[in-house]
């Protein structure tokens, strides 16, 4: 997922960006508003998210996200000092999607953004835009929970099918075993890294694509769209 980091404390957006990255993230850092605006101008939604922190040095963060809103539907965290009630409820007036209090524990912070992020992506399967997936010779129906592999139908459990459909929605994107624990099991991740490690066999035994779904060592599992 490509993420916009709006920042101005160089040392700060850099720390972030590490750990960011370590999670799959491609990370674009914007100094200032104007920076950012611009950013959003030639890309488009092509942003996943925007985490926007209101302590700008050229404009207000609530006058950036209102402009940012105006210009897109990417989803935007506000990351601010301010933890009143009224400036939580401006911001979210504003068309921000979350808002962070600093200082903040940055695996909220990750579940935060993969949370509004799950939220959009939500949307758009319900509005109709993306009902099924093809990777290759891999076709998932997500209404009927279908897949089949070159025109063969391929059975999988409940859990095997929602473990593919994750993975499938964001080809190339890492996703987490905390995360993927906490989406398809509905859990902590405590004493269930041996589940999720048979259901990965599982699905690459039954897909008969070991190369599909790719172990990334320390961090979680990523789906590799075949050619063609």
């Amino acid at each position: 997922m490509r993420l916009l980091l709006v920042e101005d404390d160089n040392h700060v957006a850099a720390a972030l960006s590490a750990v960011l990255a370590r999670h799959g993230f491609d990370v674009t850092h914007a100094r200032s508003g104007e920076e950012a605006l611009q950013a959003l101008v030639p890309e488009g939604d092509c942003f996943g998210v925007v985490l926007l922190d209101l302590g700008l040095p050229d404009q207000d963060g609530y006058e950036v996200c209102g402009k940012i809103r105006k210009r897109t539907a990417t989803p935007v965290i506000m990351v601010t000092a301010r933890s009143d009630v009224r400036s939580r409820i401006h911001g979210l007036n504003l068309g921000a999607d979350d808002y962070v209090v600093k200082p903040y524990d940055t695996g909220e912070l990750l579940a935060r953004i993969h949370a509004v992020s799950r939220r959009t992506s939500h949307e758009d399967t319900s509005s109709g835009i993306e009902t099924e997936l093809r990777l290759g010779p891999v076709h998932i129906e997500l209404p009927t929970r279908r897949v089949s592999v070159d025109g063969s139908v391929v059975q999988l459990t409940r859990k095997e099918f929602d473990l593919l459909a994750l993975l499938a929605q964001r080809p190339g994107v890492v996703f987490r075993r905390e995360q993927i624990i906490s989406e398809v099991w509905r859990t902590s991740w405590e004493g269930t890294g041996r589940t999720l490690e048979v259901h990965v066999a599982s699905l690459r035994a039954k897909l008969r694509m070991p190369a599909l779904i790719e172990t990334v060592r320390g961090v979680g599992y990523r789906l590799v769209a075949p050619a063609g």
